[in-house]
């Protein structure tokens, strides 16, 4: 009996061992409800640094003539304020992008492969970065210029 408790362990390593770095159905559902709560999160903050930054003006947004900035600084302080909240709504919108990228791979059975090269991405950097699209290695030979990014190869 004790042989035959060895031999089915030994069967359930090697089943864990086939499966590793594949994720399971239940992993894919976790991540796909990760990638939509900061598809929500990230619409709500552009909406609302639009809301702020893009309007016309103070005496627009009011139609109070105080509100008017008396000083040119002023200005140049709403100027500056205007700039770095169109920057941000840039950079959450690329986020954004590879937030919808990961959800498409979901939907396409790709989620959680390397672009790469087609090994499986660790789940601590799919934890970390839920839209990760390569692994740590393949993104540090993208860093130091060893390699090229997937959409660059598809277009040559």
């Amino acid at each position: 009996m004790i042989q035959k408790g060895k031999n089915n362990s030994r069967k359930t390593i090697s089943a864990t061992r086939r499966r590793k770095g594949r994720l399971s159905k239940g992993d894919i559902e976790h991540f796909k409800q990760l990638l939509l709560a900061k598809r929500k999160e990230i619409i709500g903050n552009v909406n609302e640094m639009e809301g702020e930054a893009l309007k016309k003006s103070r005496l627009d947004a009011s139609g109070d003539l105080s509100s008017m900035p008396i000083h040119m600084a002023d200005l140049g302080t709403d100027n500056y304020d205007q700039e770095f909240a169109i920057e941000l709504m840039d950079s959450e919108r690329k986020l954004l992008n590879e937030i919808d990228d990961a959800l498409r791979r979901i939907e396409e059975s790709k989620y959680g492969i390397c672009e790469g090269t087609g090994k499986a991405i660790a789940r601590a950097r799919l934890d970390a970065k839920p839209w990760a699209r390569y692994s740590v290695e393949y993104a540090r030979m993208l860093e130091q210029g060893l390699a090229t990014e997937a959409r660059e190869q598809q277009q040559d």
